[in-house]
């Protein structure tokens, strides 16, 4: 029994650390480029915005709803700072009890990561990434869920 809980322990642990892990844009590239059947929904926010907070629910249930059956992948992705990281961020994760992967942009230069996002990203949170492929839409506003649902069947 004793095993069994260290198991358990340790494969949550494991499985919540990556959920905050450091991410940078070539890394997130990368694993675009490594599911092209997959439509991917990278939600850009921080805990500071309160926007962002507020929709987030909206991409915890779309990705529940959505991505064990269809090829749909919600990607939380914080701009907070990188030193928050384990005084806001995870503890934010922790009190909502995200299940969407939960990342914290490791990119030094905030111009240059909101022109490589989109050109016409103004920088402004909460912002959302809709990939799939070589096809991509920008999208800077705040989601509801039924305005993620509408977007998805547009953007398919």
């Amino acid at each position: 029994m004793r095993q069994l809980s260290i198991l358990i322990i340790l494969t949550f642990t494991a499985s919540f650390a990556k959920s905050q892990s450091l991410l940078s844009l070539d890394q997130l590239e990368k694993r675009l480029q490594s599911g092209r059947d997959t439509v991917y929904i990278i939600n850009f926010w921080a805990t500071w915005c309160a926007p962002c907070v507020k929709e987030i629910p909206s991409f915890e249930k779309f990705n529940k709803e959505h991505g064990l059956s269809e090829k749909v992948k919600v990607l939380l992705v914080s701009v907070d700072f990188i030193s928050d990281r384990k005084i806001k961020v995870i503890p934010f994760v922790k009190k909502k009890q995200l299940k969407s992967e939960v990342f914290v942009l490791n990119e030094p230069d905030q111009q240059k990561y909101i022109d490589r996002i989109d050109k016409n990203w103004s920088g402004t949170i909460p912002a959302t990434l809709f990939v799939k492929g070589k096809k991509r839409k920008f999208v800077e506003s705040e989601f509801s869920y039924l305005a993620l649902e509408k977007e998805l069947q547009n953007f398919k």
